[in-house]
């Protein structure tokens, strides 16, 4: 019996995917980031409980945190997008959380500087207030320790592959590394919008892209880059058709992000068929179904796509490009990418 509806709610469903792959489906896989670091910062004393957690989010982590700050006692106070719908407005008045939309933007950069910004003021008028970073704090990385532990107990042993979007870096990237901590062969393929800065493909932009919660138009300081084997970079058209693909095939509704692991998990195993390959379904597809499943008549098949296997950020480009990393010494990302550089530093 669990003793909060947050401690269920993040337990994922494992389901086989045919031919030979791994669905990891979540409800909100951001609970496991959110429970795992405020319990951390509460067992060391840097929180106590009443205390006033605030955060930027697009919309899953928010509920995330206010669930987590719900079980644990605490205030919630988040700095939102406009993509945070009516139904999670009600639930976080419900919960608790206060919720701050920043003006509307068609601009996803302009979209992440006004909250960040935003976040700024709040701390100089609030200075007790707690912020939690998920963009940079690598503690996001501790709750998903039993994420890997799952995956050792359910995906037989031998080679593996894991697939899913690089966001803040502390869900895949995380999963990863207690996997090969525990001496687990394991190959890590990152998914990408176009337009996100955090594998270097700013200058191929997709205007339909509504999939930001795994690439970013910012810097984020918890990526670690040297964790990938492998990038995909998916634009809409084709994250709708694999999420629709997803869905006819499997009877899994996922979202976007899902959809554009599920291509880049075929790709894969085309490629190499001597691993097992789990991908990650971080959230549900109901709040694409408007602009994205509706539109499911308009999906292409996806027997006929292929990516564009790439060596540099020049050759990058719509539909889907792929790349070995880390990439060529002449990648634009390492004549112009701070972070990357400076990790390498």
């Amino acid at each position: 019996m669990h003793a909060h509806i947050a401690e269920a709610v993040k337990e994922p469903d494992v389901v086989t995917v045919p031919p030979g792959a791994v669905c990891l489906r979540f409800e909100t896989m951001k609970l496991y980031s959110a429970l795992g670091a405020v319990r951390h910062l509460l067992e060391t004393g840097q929180i106590a409980p009443g205390d006033t957690l605030v955060d930027s989010s697009s919309g899953i982590y928010a509920h995330a945190l206010a669930l987590a700050c719900h079980r644990y006692g605490l205030h919630c106070h988040i700095v939102g997008s406009t993509t945070v719908d009516r139904t999670l407005r009600v639930q976080l008045e419900i919960l608790g959380a206060t919720l701050e939309q920043v003006r509307p933007s068609k601009n996803l950069r302009l979209d992440q500087n006004l909250r960040v910004e935003r976040i700024g003021e709040l701390l100089r008028e609030n200075p007790h207030y707690h912020w939690m970073r998920q963009y940079h704090d690598d503690i996001h990385y501790l709750g998903y320790r039993d994420v890997a532990d799952l995956i050792r107990k359910e995906v037989p042993e031998g080679p593996l592959s894991l697939v899913g979007g690089v966001g803040t870096g502390a869900s895949t990237g995380a999963i990863a590394t207690y996997l090969r901590e525990s001496g687990r062969d394991v190959a890590l393929v990152g998914v990408q919008p176009f337009g996100s800065v955090t594998f270097g493909a700013e200058h191929v932009l997709d205007p339909d892209m509504i999939i930001a919660g795994i690439g970013s138009s910012i810097p984020f300081q918890n990526v670690r880059h040297d964790l990938y084997d492998r990038i995909h970079w998916v634009n809409f058209d084709y994250a709708m058709s694999g999420a629709v693909e997803l869905l006819r095939a499997s009877g899994i509704f996922a979202g976007l992000s899902a959809g554009a692991a599920y291509l880049a998990t075929l790709w894969e195993r085309e490629r190499d068929t001597g691993r097992t390959y789990v991908f990650l379904a971080a959230d549900t597809g109901h709040r694409y179904v408007d602009s994205a499943y509706a539109h499911h008549a308009d999906a292409s098949g996806l027997g006929a796509m292929r990516p564009h296997e790439v060596t540099t950020h020049g050759e990058l480009r719509h539909p889907w490009s792929a790349m070995d990393w880390p990439p060529s010494p002449d990648s634009a990302l390492l004549r112009g990418g701070p972070l990357l550089v400076a990790e390498r530093a």
